[in-house]
């Protein structure tokens, strides 16, 4: 399932976004609810059921009916947005540069990772269309700071930029997909496995022969975490390998005279 962001009224989504320079203090009673109530009621919905929850089940964790939350947020579209970016204010807005870029970077990239774990939801909000809130500023506001101490020119720093926050969110991704696929399917990564790949050997056993530079990607292999079920090792496994490869790279970048 992907969501598109940015599909509600431009002023009054973005006016939310930026809610801390825009005036909500009105004169009256206090209101029994608030945007920020909605917003982190909707984030606990979405990390139990995914982008498929309703303002429903918003409003019955907080006890109200889902029409008392158009007060303060005229609907899905909009609150999708700001559950992107707040739950995005969780991450760091910076990074020592003690020990060098490197370890910072590396940092970002855990945390990240981490983040993406906590709210799978977030994959499935499209890159398309980013949210232009402050928080999804500030993330990558935080990895460009970290890069532009490496002294590398600001064309190439765009493409590393880039790079790291894809490579992280693909990896990501698979981890999501693979926690999700036995809810999904009704079957386990283990019954799945074990099915399918007996009868492929039966009906093709020199799979080995046929495919020789795939066995070699598979040989002298051992789980990073004997725990965790087949693909999110391997999952965890690239993220690790391919970061450490990403950074090697920016590094010889660095060193070019």
């Amino acid at each position: 399932m992907v969501v598109y962001a940015g599909q509600g009224d431009p002023r009054r989504s973005i006016e939310l976004l930026w809610r801390a320079s825009v005036a909500e203090n009105r004169p009256g009673p206090k209101p029994g609810l608030s945007v920020d109530a909605i917003v982190d009621a909707a984030i606990e919905v979405a990390d139990e059921q995914g982008m498929a929850f309703s303002m429903r089940a918003v409003g019955e964790r907080l006890g109200r009916t889902a029409m008392a939350l158009y007060t303060y947020v005229p609907g899905k579209n909009e609150l999708v947005d700001l559950m992107y970016d707040r739950a995005m204010a969780e991450l760091p807005a910076s990074y020592p540069l003690d020990d060098g870029w490197r370890p910072a970077v590396t940092r970002w990239a855990h945390d990240m990772w981490e983040f993406y774990s906590r709210h799978p939801w977030m994959l499935q909000v499209s890159q398309a269309r980013p949210v232009l809130g402050p928080h999804e500023f500030a993330v990558i506001e935080a990895l460009a700071a970290i890069l532009v101490s490496t002294g590398l020119p600001g064309r190439e720093l765009r493409g590393i930029v880039g790079a790291v926050n894809y490579f992280v969110r693909g990896a990501a991704q698979t981890v999501a997909e693979a926690r999700a696929a036995g809810g999904a399917t009704g079957e386990g990564d283990e019954e799945w496995w074990y099915a399918r790949s007996a009868v492929l050997l039966e009906i093709e056993p020199d799979l080995e022969k046929k495919f020789p530079m795939l066995h070699v990607l598979e040989s002298d292999r051992e789980p990073v975490d004997p725990e965790l079920p087949y693909l999110e090792n391997d999952a965890v496994e690239n993220f690790r390998s391919g970061l450490k490869v990403l950074l090697d790279g920016v590094e010889a970048a660095v060193a070019k005279p």
